[in-house]
């Protein structure tokens, strides 16, 4: 057996895993640690995948034919025009990563902080990550300046970083790297050689669609591989789905030629039924843009609701621009909370807020934060109601912070805030 240590279990599922215990030993708890999209299938999509279900061979490893000009359509009305031949589907997002990292090879440079799995699947691949931290507020993407330092160390030390991944919208912060970051983190990208790998797997939930994200495939399209998915615009995490766009150039046929076999050794195919779902989907229907833009609102003003808890309660946090995530810094409230409560990190702040109020969230240090400070990630997709007949409504209401079950949420969360910092949330 390898001596190298083992995975640790990724945090955002060991959270979940933890509560849901909880849960069914009768407590009452708030699950805000999670990635869950906490909505009901649309009926359509839901159809197109029960009429596929006899659909049970095995196909191509990169997808089927319709899936991938699907995507490639979905890319192309958004200024990405793509070959299908250079898209490559996968059962999910995470694992077409994961291959990608693998085909790439060498180091892989990370934003900090960023969604927890990047430095672990580096790792996990042999690699070693290099942590850049992001600018204020531009979640996503490391600071292209201090990514020209590190890659340079980092290469002058024997190593070899070889690609770059980003995240547009971001995860765990809500924000969106402006153009002028991706511009420059293009330009570096290429002045060092560097592959981009752009996980646009939020792109469809910005909050204002007008100022959409901004792909580095626009700015370096010769080096830049974007992956999305389903999870997160339509709510079916469960149904494992990704594709990835390679770039139509040396770098992305080659890329191709590895990633192809690669994944023929991890999933064989995605899985049948799926696949026909996804092409639906990714051609974009009237009945799922319609659905997108609902749960774009939603997450939206949820969102914003339990910001303006987070900062009335006396916490820094960025303007969210994008997804159904927060990233609070507590660090203003820092004497205050370890008079009061012996709180000193994130992780304090997690155990404190979990153990006295039930309320699930994860600290910065899951997503690489060194030193363990105070802020914490909260994700508010898990507010929305515990049956699908509450979601259903959360997503139609004319205002759902007025649904009893929603305002009762955000009861729980501004009570908790109260007796942590002392300040009444919401301020009358």
């Amino acid at each position: 057996m390898s001596d190298a240590p083992p995975p640790s279990m990724s945090a955002t599922l060991a959270a979940d895993e933890a509560l849901a215990r909880r849960r069914d030993a009768g407590e009452q708890v708030l699950s805000m640690a999670g990635g869950e999209i906490g909505l009901p299938v649309l009926p359509a999509l839901r159809e197109r995948l029960a009429a596929a279900a006899d659909q049970n061979a095995y196909g191509p490893v990169p997808g089927s034919h319709a899936l991938r000009a699907a995507a490639a359509g979905y890319w192309g009305r958004r200024g990405l025009g793509t070959d299908p031949g250079l898209v490559v589907a996968g059962p999910g997002s995470k694992p077409l990563l994961f291959a990608l990292l693998l085909a790439i090879g060498g180091d892989v440079v990370v934003p900090v902080p960023s969604w927890v799995s990047y430095a672990a699947q580096a790792r996990l691949v042999g690699a070693a990550p290099v942590p850049v931290p992001i600018a204020p507020g531009e979640g996503g993407v490391p600071d292209p300046e201090r990514l020209r330092a590190a890659v340079t160390a980092a290469r002058a030390a024997g190593r070899d970083p070889r690609c770059v991944v980003v995240t547009l919208p971001d995860n765990p912060t809500g924000t969106v790297a402006s153009p002028g970051t991706v511009r420059r983190l293009a330009a570096a990208a290429r002045e060092l050689d560097l592959v981009i790998v752009s996980d646009e797997i939020y792109c469809d939930l910005v909050h204002d669609p007008s100022v959409p994200a901004e792909s580095p495939a626009l700015h370096a399209p010769e080096r830049t591989v974007v992956t999305t998915g389903l999870t997160k615009n339509l709510a079916v995490g469960g149904w494992r789905t990704g594709v990835a766009r390679l770039p139509d150039s040396d770098i992305g046929r080659s890329l191709h030629g590895r990633l192809v076999p690669v994944a023929s050794q991890i999933w064989s195919t995605p899985p049948a039924p799926m696949q026909a779902a996804a092409a639906y989907a990714f051609g974009e229907p009237p009945e799922v843009t319609g659905y997108v833009a609902a749960a774009v609102r939603l997450h939206a003003i949820v969102a914003r609701a339990v910001a303006e808890r987070f900062t009335d309660a006396g916490a820094a946090l960025a303007p969210v621009r994008a997804t159904c995530y927060l990233y609070p810094d507590f660090g203003p409230l820092r004497d205050h909370l370890a008079r009061a409560h012996g709180v000193h990190g994130g992780t304090d702040l997690v155990r404190f807020l979990s153990e006295r109020h039930g309320i699930g969230l994860l600290p910065a240090g899951a997503f690489g934060e060194p030193g363990d400070p105070l802020r914490i990630r909260a994700a508010t997709s898990r507010l929305y109601g515990e049956e699908d007949e509450q979601r259903t409504a959360a997503l139609t209401a004319r205002d759902p912070l007025e649904l009893p079950w929603i305002r009762k949420n955000l009861e729980q969360i501004g009570a908790a805030l109260t007796d942590l910092t002392g300040v009444p949330v919401p301020r009358s």
